[in-house]
């Protein structure tokens, strides 16, 4: 089937989306097109909006409307307690978590010697900057347990031992619901490692 233009032009920028390939974005195209125009251009001015006020926190690196995110704004959080993590979606699962009351470090990636990616590709100097400056006490080291999670987290470590900090990380093991049978060996690995007296 043929489209006009602009529909072609929408299909081709949806595409790029990720997890959207070109039949989910002519359907989503589509669908669009079957809208109310209000609703449309509501989309339409907040995509626009959210490319012209959404910027980086100044402390932290989370998304922010302004200067400072709401979180590093919060007088109620406890300064002295940095959590660091790969990316504001991580950010985001655990503060819906509602478990954690420090602030946060938001790295933007880990390295990745491979693709090109190295401590100041990331925000590690911005970290190690923050913990000379800011009174913290302990940096949580809250990085996925992937190859490059784990690289990060053990440079991290390296840097951060000279800085008189103290320096902790999310436990990792087994979660709840799942198989032992089905855990792979480096899962088992840290469930052992980070066994708890009970």
């Amino acid at each position: 089937m043929v489209f006009p233009e602009p529909l072609t032009r929408l299909i081709r920028n949806l595409s790029r989306l990720p997890g959207l390939g070109e039949k989910s974005a002519t359907r989503l195209a589509l669908y669009l097109l079957r809208r109310p125009q209000e609703e449309v251009l509501e989309l339409a001015e907040s995509l626009k909006e959210m490319r012209e006020k959404v910027r980086l926190c100044q402390k932290c690196f989370n998304f922010s409307a302004s200067p400072l995110c709401d979180i590093c704004q919060d007088p109620q959080r406890d300064s002295r307690l940095i959590c660091v993590v790969e990316d504001p979606a991580a950010l985001s699962s655990i503060e819906a978590a509602g478990v954690f009351s420090g602030l946060y470090h938001v790295l933007h990636g880990v390295l990745s010697p491979r693709d090109g990616i190295g401590p100041k590709e990331i925000r590690i100097p911005d970290l190690i900057e923050r913990i000379r400056k800011e009174a913290i006490k302990e940096v949580i080291l809250a990085l996925s347990p992937t190859v490059a999670g784990e690289a990060t987290a053990s440079y991290l470590v390296e840097i951060l031992r000279d800085l008189s900090v103290r320096i902790t990380r999310l436990a990792c093991g087994i979660p709840m619901g799942m198989d032992i049978r089905y855990a792979d060996k480096l899962t088992l690995k840290r469930a052992l490692e980070g066994r708890q007296i009970l």
